[in-house]
């Protein structure tokens, strides 16, 4: 991924929380003499001391055939994104667009079944952790726990991690400030997102 200097994140801790929040990924490999993406959610997580990601996809998806012939991964993680018009500037300019993204390079390693089911139990305890009433894997039935036999589970060991925070950082306290409160005025979600990230990154 490009990134300029002046969007480039490097605070760890920013970075694992933000997957952390945002952590339905696209997952990228070659497959087939061809790019190929599933979006998918995935647990950052950590095993012998280094960053792994863990995940799933269908066995009918072609891109596990990837995976036997080429373990190199590509997973993208979007954050909040919004266009910025450069009417909201003193001076005339052109518009852009502000995001958060992280890019994360690593080597896929199949699970066994075991593994599989424990993997979907940390899933979904995650995912539940908030509801009424929530779902407990090893609760589900036999004939239920047999879709596990559907799926390709598998971890990511990570080999690198490219984050950018585009955040109008090359603009002045006064010109920051009123895309900030253009971007609050504005209905859309990832507007109001995006104004939220900007106070934290100009404190």
């Amino acid at each position: 991924m490009y990134i300029p200097k002046l969007y480039k994140n490097e605070n760890q801790e920013d970075i694992q929380n933000f997957i952390h929040q945002n952590g339905f990924g696209i997952l990228v490999n070659q497959t087939e003499g061809k790019l190929w993406a599933t979006h998918i959610p995935l647990l950052l997580e950590e095993k012998e001391g280094r960053q792994i990601l863990v995940g799933h996809v269908s066995k009918e998806n072609p891109q596990t055939e990837g995976f036997k012939t080429n373990d190199e991964v590509l997973v993208i993680f979007q954050g909040a994104h919004s266009y910025i018009s450069s009417s909201w500037y003193d001076h005339e300019n052109v518009p852009t667009w502000n995001y958060l993204a992280v890019h994360v390079y690593g080597k896929v390693q199949l699970h066994t079944h075991d593994e599989t089911v424990e993997a979907l139990k940390r899933l979904v305890n995650k995912y539940e952790a908030k509801s009424e009433n929530p779902v407990r894997v090893e609760a589900l039935s036999k004939k239920t726990m047999l879709q596990a036999r559907g799926i390709v589970s598998f971890e990511i060991a990570i080999t690198s991690i490219e984050a950018k925070k585009k955040l109008s950082q090359n603009r002045d306290d006064k010109n920051y400030k009123n895309i900030i409160s253009k971007l609050e005025k504005s209905d859309d979600y990832q507007s109001i997102e995006v104004a939220k990230e900007m106070k934290k990154n100009r404190q």
